[in-house]
Formats: C-alpha cells, structure tokens, sequence
C-alpha cells in the first residue's frame, strides 16, 4: 500500500544484546579505547548486513530437514511407464515422444545411477561380526574398520590404512596402538584407543609377530578390516587443541628417517600456519595446514625435537656458518642521507631515476653495538593469531635488505604514491639548526647532552655520530606517526628488528632479496645504479660489492627469515614495488596472522 514502509525487526538474540548493552551501567564508565570499541560493536550490531544475515541463519535453521529421495526404484517405474503407454505410441505424437526419451540409453543410466544412490549401494558392506569369545580370554573388542582409500594431493596415502600407527612394546613385544590421528577412521569409529594391544588382524594372530608384519596384513586387506583388541585401561580422551602455529622451516616427511610412520607425516614449506591438533606426544605432534578442515591430522616434529635435530645437524657441520665481518658488509656501520653535497640521483642499486641532481645525505656512523647478533637462534614454530584490522590504525612497514638492494627507492615511491597515509620517520640530530629547517619537519634539534640520555635509556631505534654530531631514529616518532593515524615507512639497519618486533608496534617486515648476481649486476648497470658502498656516490657497484650484497641478503635471512611477513626480490623494480604496494593496501583488508602475544 502507498504511504505504508515495512519495518525489518532484528533477530530476537539481537534485540536483547541491544539492549543489554544500552541499558548496562558499565557503558557509563568506559576509558577513551574501550568508548571507541564499543561504538565500533553498536555499529556493527545495528548494521543491516548482520541482521540479514541472522534472518537467514534462522530460515535455514527451520527448513533444514533431511531431505531424502522420494523412491528408490525409478528404473522399474520407467519400464512399467514404457509397458503401459507402448500400444499408444503409434496413435498419439506426444505418446511416441515420451517412449523414445525413457528408452534413450541417457535417461536409462541416470535413472540407475539415481536409485544406486537412493538405496546407497556405495556404501561398503560390513560382514558379520564374530561373537565367539573364549571365557578363559581376557576382555577384547573387535573393531571392524573400511580401510581408506583416500590419497593427498596425488601422492601417497595420506592415512596410515586405518588412522593410527602401532608400536612393539619394548619388554614384552605386543603390538600396542602408538598413536590415533584425529580425523582418521580409527578415530571417527571411537573404538580404537592409545595403548590397545592388538591381538588379530582379519582373523590371523600377530602375537609375537613385529609391526612391519602387521602392516603387511593392513597392506593385503581389499575393503574392510577386523582388529581383536585389548582394551587399554583408562585411555587419554583426544581434545582437539586450539593452538595455530606457523611454521619457520620446510619439512617433508618422506625425507625424514626418523618419523614413525612416513604415510602419516605432514608435509609443510616455511610460512604455512598450521592448526595443532594433539601435543600428546612429546615428540611427534598431530597436525593440520589451517582452513584444510577435511584433511586429517598427520604427524609433524615437535618443536622440542625439531631443535634437538638442528642442533645435532649443526654439531655434525663443525661450525660451518661463521659469522665473519665479510659477510656483514660492514655490521656496525650505517648509510644514512645528509644534504651537504648534490651528487647524481640514481642512488640506489635498483633502477630508479637516470638523470638529474638531488640531495642527498651520505654518513657513516655506527650502530649499538647488539649481543646476541650472531646468536643462531633455532627456528622452529611460533605461535600466531588472527589480527583484524582496525579503522585509522596502520601497521609501521619495515623493509630490510643489505645495503644497496634498493630499499630506499621502494620506500620513495611509495611515500609518492600513498601521501595521505604513509610517512616517513623525522631523524633526530645534535647538530645546530640551519637556515631554512623546520624542527620536526627537517629534523628534530636536541641538545647532544639530551640525546646521549635518550640513547642510554633505549629511546633510538638506531643512532651515530658524523663530524662530531649524533643522528638517530627515537622509537617514539613511530609511536606519535601511528597515534596519528599515519603508516610509518622504515628502512632501518636489520639489527633493529629486536626493537621494532613488538606488540606495540605490530609492524608488517618486508624483505627486499637481492636477485642472483648475473640479473643482479645486469639490472643495475642498465639502469646507471649508484653504488651505496662509496660515500661520494659518483661510480657504480663492483662485482665485489654485488657479491657482498648477495651475501649480506643470505646471512640477513639466515638470521632474522623467520621473521619476514613479505618477501620481495628485487630484480625488477616496477614489478617489487606493485608487489609491495598490494601488500601493504591488504594490510587494511585482510585479517593477518601475527605473534598470539600481539592480541592477547
């Protein structure tokens, strides 16, 4: 009707957290970020996109009944039809039509197929279960099992035949069940435990016999496959973890001599997250990759034994990664821009502009010094969660690489081309302002006796001296640059990692890779590229320098890989900085996974 609007009421569970939440008497207390998340939840609830979507939630909810087949034998049916109408099909056209489409061999096989489905023919038949028991034997349970036929991703099968692995109890022989993979057969059935000894196999007694036996008997078994059990007493109930963990080393299983069962190993590469499903065992934890809801758990190194197995592999070398000055390319020495001299443009090795003059800065000074540089930390696993964006409140964009890969144009271009939001850091300096500079804008002028303080107290993410004048980079200008909703844009020395990886800062790490030398050296002399190993900036790169570069890269990821939520290789600028850009645009999109401690 005219002048008449139909009115959507939200869901019942809705209207009543509403209106909790208006009537509370917490609301009235909240502090300036707890104000800001509730509104932010209000918005959220009062949206019609939630409202539709609860709608249908409970549309499904109310027609969700099974739905069956209505018969199970359309081809008889069919014949029945084609006997009864066969004297008319000479009289009538329509008649004649019908009997032709049910005797085309198309609708004869859809309608077989239809009622093998209907009476579900696919389904295996189980035999009889036996239920002769000796009185004089102890408590058994026989289990019968359809043996998978499942394969992942082509290859191998990716269930151990049943679900679990057995074992031979080291003092007297039995067969126990070792382990039971969540999702595997043995696992949905509910009846095979941890700890089950195994006594018959398809009717054939393994007593004394070894696992490999076994699992020729497993191996020979068509369809279906009978186990007599020995219950363990008080077996461990399987609680799914909620643990995710991503991974910081490759692992493929049937390189591995040392898992139990290679069949039953999960395969991942560096960077994968993956969802911990049991950590029962010390040594071999059930896993699965995250949002492969279907797959079943397979075994992957603990972190325990993972770092045991690096540290034996790293005693067998003898110390064969060295951390010598060389490959450092001057650790303890930084590159950093001054404006006192105009030198060509192309100041970075990565093809950026081929003409002109700029200003630029050109000083070397050191780094704090760090202790545990060259730690060889072990890189296992590390525990992540999801986090969500948030409106206005950007994550800093870190880019490391070795001195001269091309991270500073990177960084150019992208101050150029996102001026409304990114920023770079303003430096701090001890030196007297000039004529002309802006204090905050240029630099920010402190007192030498004020920065020395600040250093001491751990303020400078990076700090040195030149011609008697400390620079260096304050943590707390990345602060003030997120708190007003900006996205700070860093090419800090690597070492800074340590200070930058935090929960306050969350920052999003992009390696820039150097290519292989060949593409390395060729890329920079077409582009006329500067080398950023001499100060007056006025020749090329060397290909002592290019193989420093590549060095430094590998020992850079050697060190801190494990930390890279990105990784570019710089062999075409164009191309790395659009795949930078895309990254640092699905920052704002996309949930990301970071440390847990990040959003606890």
């Amino acid at each position: 009707m005219n002048g008449v609007h139909c009115v959507s009421l939200p869901a019942p569970a809705l209207s009543h957290l509403m209106y909790a939440m208006e009537v509370s008497p917490a609301v009235m207390d909240f502090k300036l970020d707890e104000e800001e998340d509730y509104m932010f939840l209000k918005q959220i609830l009062h949206s019609t996109e939630l409202h539709a979507l609860f709608k249908a939630h409970d549309a499904i909810l109310l027609t969700n009944a099974e739905i069956g087949p209505a018969l199970s034998n359309s081809s008889e049916i069919a014949d029945q039809v084609m006997a009864d109408i066969r004297p008319y099909a000479m009289m009538y056209e329509d008649v004649r039509e019908l009997y032709q489409l049910l005797r085309s061999p198309h609708i004869h096989h859809i309608m077989a197929t239809h009622d093998s489905i209907a009476q579900k023919e696919f389904v295996p038949k189980l035999t009889e279960i036996p239920v002769e028991v000796d009185e004089d034997e102890e408590t058994v349970k026989i289990v019968q099992l359809v043996k998978s036929q499942d394969t992942l991703c082509g290859e191998r099968n990716a269930e151990p035949i049943v679900g679990a692995t057995i074992k031979a109890e080291e003092s007297t022989g039995r067969i126990l069940i070792a382990r039971v993979m969540h999702g595997g057969a043995a696992d949905r059935s509910g009846l095979i435990a941890v700890g089950d000894e195994v006594v018959e196999v398809n009717g054939r007694n393994v007593e004394g016999r070894t696992p490999n036996h076994v699992l020729n008997i497993l191996r020979e078994a068509e369809h279906t496959i009978t186990f007599k059990l020995i219950p363990n007493i008080g077996k461990p109930s399987l609680r799914e973890s909620r643990v995710r963990l991503k991974a910081l080393f490759d692992y493929n299983p049937f390189e591995d001599k040392y898992i139990p069962c290679k069949e039953a190993g999960l395969g991942f590469v560096k960077g994968d997250i993956i969802h911990i499903v049991s950590q029962d065992d010390p040594y071999w934890w059930q896993a699965r990759r995250e949002c492969d809801r279907t797959m079943r758990a397979g075994l992957i190194p603990s972190r325990a034994l993972q770092e045991k197995r690096v540290l034996h592999e790293r005693s067998e070398r003898g110390g064969e990664v060295v951390s010598s000055p060389s490959l450092l390319c001057g650790v303890g020495r930084r590159m950093i821009e001054e404006e006192e001299q105009e030198v060509p443009s192309p100041t970075t090795p990565s093809g950026c502009l081929a003409g002109g003059k700029t200003k630029t800065k050109k000083i070397m000074y050191d780094l704090t010094e760090n202790d545990d540089f060259d730690r060889e930390e072990i890189a296992t696993y590390e525990e992540v969660a999801r986090l969500f964006p948030r409106t206005g409140r950007y994550r800093p964009v870190v880019l490391i690489g070795p001195p001269g890969v091309g991270r500073n144009e990177l960084k150019r271009r992208v101050l150029a081309t996102e001026p409304e939001r990114a920023r770079a850091t303003v430096p701090h300096t001890s030196r007297p302002q000039k004529l002309g500079e802006q204090d905050g804008q240029d630099y920010f002028f402190a007192s030498r006796e004020r920065m020395q303080d600040d250093i001491e107290a751990g303020k400078f993410l990076e700090h040195g001296e030149f011609k008697g004048n400390l620079y260096g980079t304050s943590t707390d200008g990345i602060r003030e640059l997120v708190g007003a909703g900006y996205q700070p844009l860093l090419t800090p020395h690597f070492q800074a990692l340590k200070m930058l990886r935090t929960a306050e800062l969350k920052p999003f790490i992009v390696y820039v890779r150097p290519p292989g030398f060949e593409v390395l050296k060729e890329t920079r002399h077409q582009a006329y590229a500067r080398s950023t190993f001499d100060e007056t900036n006025s020749r090329s790169f060397t290909d002592d320098e290019f193989r420093d570069m590549i060095q430094a890269g590998k020992r850079i990821e050697f060190l801190y890989g494990h930390w890279f939520d990105l990784e570019v290789t710089n062999d075409d600028l164009n191309a790395a900085f659009e795949t930078l850009v895309r990254a640092i645009r699905r920052l704002d999109q996309d949930a990301q996974w970071v440390p847990a401690s990040w959003v606890q």
